[in-house]
């Protein structure tokens, strides 16, 4: 009889599986923290889901489905224009951009200097002798080059000339990381002082942070046509094309690619995450939600249900 009862719940186990639904999202790194809480509260509602979180930088994230031909429900990047720049329109009908951040300098209390670091001071404490900081690679996540924006904005803010090629030259390439997260355990073990991170991830982490001026934080709306004297090359579409970026405020985007395996599962996704528990599970990590969410490229090819929680574009 235990044989038969144990075979019984094998069984079962085995058609519970069968029936989940596995949800893929390569999203980015950034995003971690939020997605688990959002993946938590999502599969409450929707017990036979299985949420599938795959972290990377957001050019990586989406060249995953540009070049690599793999299959993803969903596609989060930090930044809205990787996916207008690298999978709409031949990838994906449309795009939404949903959430805010801002630029920071994170560190610890082991960080040299740190009883002295300023807004005012950050890039003389940066230069001086024995001081070791770094930012995740520009080719492969946003806040790569939106840290050497930072730097460009910084040299006419504070008008230093020559201070973007002195932090460069300062910063080799072995204080880069893929991606800006993996950083933190360099702040953590001592081994970097200071970290270019946005904002919500020094807070989930609860690292201190450099609060940097609006004029060269990235974070802020009314600055963006000072953020757009800024600009970087970083890898383009294919090997050997480079892909000019502009200073912009930071904005996130998502999109459902057209390879979605479950297409409607996605945008039940979607729209929680826009909806007002999403909203409140981002604010609640540090991540502004942007309101209302602005659906461009793509706002005719936006499925109905979406519509009535994001707005077009104004021109």
């Amino acid at each position: 009889m235990r044989g038969f009862l144990g075979l019984g719940v094998l069984a079962l186990f085995f058609l519970f599986c069968q029936a989940a639904q596995e949800l893929v999202v390569f999203h980015a790194g950034s995003l971690s923290l939020p997605l688990a809480r959002l993946g938590e509260a999502f599969c409450a509602l929707h017990p036979e889901v299985h949420l599938s979180l795959e972290p990377s930088g957001s050019l990586v994230a989406a060249r995953k489905v540009s070049e690599l031909g793999r299959e993803a429900d969903l596609v989060i990047s930090a930044d809205w224009q990787v996916i207008e720049e690298l999978l709409v329109p031949e990838h994906a009908a449309f795009l939404i951009r949903f959430a805010r951040n801002e630029m920071v300098i994170a560190y610890t209390d082991r960080s040299l200097y740190s009883d002295e670091i300023t807004p005012d001071n950050w890039y003389e404490v940066l230069l001086r002798d024995g001081v070791i900081f770094g930012h995740s690679d520009p080719d492969l996540d946003p806040c790569g080059y939106r840290t050497l924006l930072l730097w460009q904005l910084s040299e006419l803010y504070y008008g230093v000339p020559g201070l973007y090629e002195e932090l460069s030259a300062r910063c080799p390439p072995g204080n880069t990381r893929p991606k800006a997260v993996e950083l933190i355990a360099l702040l953590e073990s001592g081994d970097m002082d200071y970290a270019f991170e946005y904002r919500s991830v020094a807070a989930q982490h609860g690292l201190a942070f450099v609060e940097l001026p609006p004029e060269i934080n990235l974070g802020h709306p009314d600055q963006a046509d000072f953020y757009a004297q800024a600009k970087v090359e970083i890898a383009g579409k294919a090997p050997g094309e480079a892909m000019e970026i502009r200073g912009t405020p930071i904005v996130y985007g998502l999109t459902i690619p057209y390879c979605a395996p479950h297409p409607e599962l996605a945008l039940e996704f979607v729209e929680f995450l826009l909806g007002p528990e999403g909203r409140r599970i981002l604010e609640g990590c540090g991540q502004p939600p942007l309101v209302p969410p602005v659906a461009s490229p793509g706002w005719e090819a936006l499925p109905p249900p979406l519509k009535g929680l994001a707005v077009p574009e104004r021109r």
